[in-house]
């Protein structure tokens, strides 16, 4: 693939337990260049697992394997501690589903925005401020200034979110993990989000593996789509082409997917068996 810049080769993740290892990821291999991969399936499916592992951040207890785990040509299951601290916030970064987690309540926005270019730039305080200011106002909140000196208490989940973008793009990393992003938001800011981030992604110049259980969502914003189930990547296809999909599970999912025609009747299931032989 053209600016290839994550590799993953029979990655494999397991967690001890009395019976013996169990695994969560089973031997999946996928690829992400300068471009929007989603990477779907159910809950339990692994995939945010997945997303974990490629920014080193699962538990200590979790057993990862790979024959290639890299990020712009450098392997990652070779990285210390203080390399995988230089790698987060500048190589990639990770916005997750909801910012009342995310976010430090006992800091102002201000400060968390800034807190990548403060340990991966030797910028000064005022170009900090400039920078923080300007990303705000980039990812569309209203008042910057204000934003900026607030407590994240004082925001409404939207703008949360978009304080969470702001500060994983502030310091222009190459790769950005969002697992869930819109999960807590409404519909009307799920698109809302979802059309920022592939702005700002298209804009910077950098790559998204988008984590998610929406498929009607994948189809508008993303560029391929890898579908998981029970650990593995069980369809690869176009986001354009997911109502022509041919996997048994694929098109279970998008026929699951609610809309105003489904309101009131049982959504499809998929035949297990069917799926397996």
């Amino acid at each position: 693939m053209a600016d290839q810049l994550l590799k993953v080769e029979d990655l494999t993740i397991s967690f001890p337990s009395d019976a013996g290892p169990v695994g969560v990821v089973r031997s999946i291999s996928f690829e992400v260049g300068r471009e929007i991969v989603a990477l779907v399936g159910e809950s339990g499916s692994g995939k945010s697992m997945t997303g974990r592992a490629v920014m080193g951040l699962l538990p200590r207890r979790a057993e990862v394997r790979a024959k290639t785990l890299s990020f712009d040509g450098q392997e990652l299951q070779s990285l210390s501690p203080a390399g995988w601290n230089r790698l987060r916030g500048s190589g990639m970064g990770l916005i997750l589903q909801d910012p009342k987690f995310s976010l430090n309540p006992a800091h102002r926005v201000g400060r968390q925005v800034e807190e990548a270019l403060l340990l991966h730039t030797k910028l000064s305080a005022a170009e900090r401020r400039e920078q923080a200011l300007e990303m705000l106002e980039k990812v569309g909140l209203p008042d910057p200034q204000r934003v900026y000196a607030s407590y994240p208490a004082a925001l409404s989940g939207g703008m949360g979110q978009r304080v969470m973008i702001a500060s994983m793009l502030i310091n222009r990393p190459k790769l950005i993990i969002a697992d869930e992003p819109t999960s807590a938001l409404d519909r009307g800011l799920q698109d809302q989000i979802l059309t920022l981030l592939r702005s700002l992604t298209e804009a910077f110049g950098m790559s998204l593996l988008l984590i998610s259980h929406d498929l009607q969502q994948v189809s508008r914003y993303a560029d391929r789509v890898l579908v998981m189930r029970h650990g593995e990547i069980v369809d690869r296809l176009g986001a354009s082409a997911l109502a022509d999909a041919q996997s048994p599970y694929t098109r279970a999912l998008w026929a699951a997917r609610p809309s105003a025609a489904t309101y009131g009747t049982h959504l499809p299931t998929l035949d297990t068996e069917e799926q397996t032989s």
